[in-house]
């Protein structure tokens, strides 16, 4: 059986955090262009459901990114397999995740990884050193969700 899921993330500004996300864990955003075109010219959509990104027409709103090697439908870009869904609301974020993502990196390799994420916009919160049990970084993406990186 395969299992495909999304994970769908609360943003302000989705298409800017999947960009950040897409970099960070080396997946693709979604390019719904083309299904974008085809309900625009159906009348199923008005242009303002729609909002250009970096060269692609895309749902107004919502962004999405996907692992590379997983399963996509052609037609809409839309990825079978891993996924993150980032859709806006009109509310800020007000407390702590309920969940979040661990970043791994190569054994070494925290402070490379950690300096990676921080040039793409992420932030350091808090460095934790469990010893033999881990060590690992809190932080926060560009919009304060917080995630770790190991």
């Amino acid at each position: 059986m395969v299992l495909s899921w999304k994970l769908v993330i609360d943003s302000t500004d989705a298409p800017s955090l999947a960009d950040f996300w897409a970099a960070a864990l080396d997946y693709e955003v979604e390019d719904p262009s083309t299904l974008v075109e085809q309900l625009l010219a159906a009348g199923q959509i008005g242009e303002g459901a729609v909002l250009e990104h970096r060269g692609h027409k895309t749902f107004r709103g919502y962004a999405a990114v996907r692992h590379p090697e997983d399963p996509f439908d052609e037609a809409s870009g839309v990825g079978h397999g891993r996924r993150l869904l980032f859709q806006d609301v009109p509310e800020g974020k007000s407390g702590k995740n309920r969940l979040h993502i661990d970043i791994h990196s190569e054994p070494g390799g925290l402070e490379k990884l950690v300096d990676r994420l921080e040039a793409l916009g992420a932030t350091r919160v808090r460095e934790v050193d469990r010893g033999p049990a881990g060590h690992w970084w809190i932080m926060q993406d560009p919009e304060g969700n917080e995630f770790c990186a190991a």
